[in-house]
């Protein structure tokens, strides 16, 4: 897979739904209805970050939801991209890139969100091929105000602002021309997940699948 199509790929995910949530699952039992919550609540973009021992398995798992688009996030190594191509992710994201990390999703075909936090990253990765880009972590490294400067020096460059994005702050970031989408993890609160409260996340879903871009 070259970068060019990597990229085509991420961006038809990220036009999806205004929000990819950003998902650290503990317990693989909860994947599959923690999936068919914010699908059903309009959010069909998952991000399983490998954070935790049962990731792998919740990527399987959620991979069989209907109407489901299962990625893998906080991919560091050639074998974190085999292991969740093999587990089922149909792209991955990264919080920054690497020539191994870039030649192993490509090798493997799996698409890649590449992460870049400054222009430099961001040019380099362009170089290379890559047109959507994470940006992360975004409140840390500036917000939607430094995303705004990056517009007009980067005009083909399109990003999923991830890291302190929140739903006060998320229309700040969607408002922006190079924003496709933004990731955030408020849509799946740890304690709605252990209690197994799907009701109330599909309710979260279908209020961030209504923010506006």
């Amino acid at each position: 897979m070259t970068p060019q199509q990597a990229s085509q790929r991420t961006e038809d995910v990220c036009r999806l739904a205004p929000i990819v949530p950003v998902l650290v699952v503990d317990d693989v039992k909860a994947a599959r209805p923690l999936a068919e919550a914010l699908v059903a609540g309009g959010l069909p973009a998952l991000e399983v970050t490998l954070r935790t021992p049962a990731a792998l398995d919740v990527i399987a798992a959620m991979a069989e939801v209907p109407g489901g688009v299962v990625g893998a996030g906080t991919l560091l190594t050639r074998a974190d991209v085999k292991a969740a191509k093999a587990a089922g992710a149909t792209f991955g994201v990264s919080p920054g890139a690497t020539d191994a990390l870039l030649d192993a999703a490509e090798a493997e075909g799996l698409p890649l969100l590449p992460g870049a936090a400054t222009a430099s990253e961001a040019m380099r990765l362009y170089e290379r091929g890559y047109t959507v880009m994470k940006f992360f972590p975004a409140e840390a490294a500036g917000g939607a105000k430094f995303l705004a400067s990056l517009a007009s020096p980067l005009p083909r460059i399109r990003f999923c602002p991830t890291g302190g994005v929140s739903p006060k702050n998320a229309p700040d970031y969607l408002s922006l021309a190079n924003v496709l989408c933004a990731g955030g993890s408020w849509v799946a609160p740890k304690e709605m997940v252990a209690a197994g409260n799907w009701a109330g996340i599909e309710a979260l879903a279908k209020d961030a699948a209504g923010l506006s871009r």
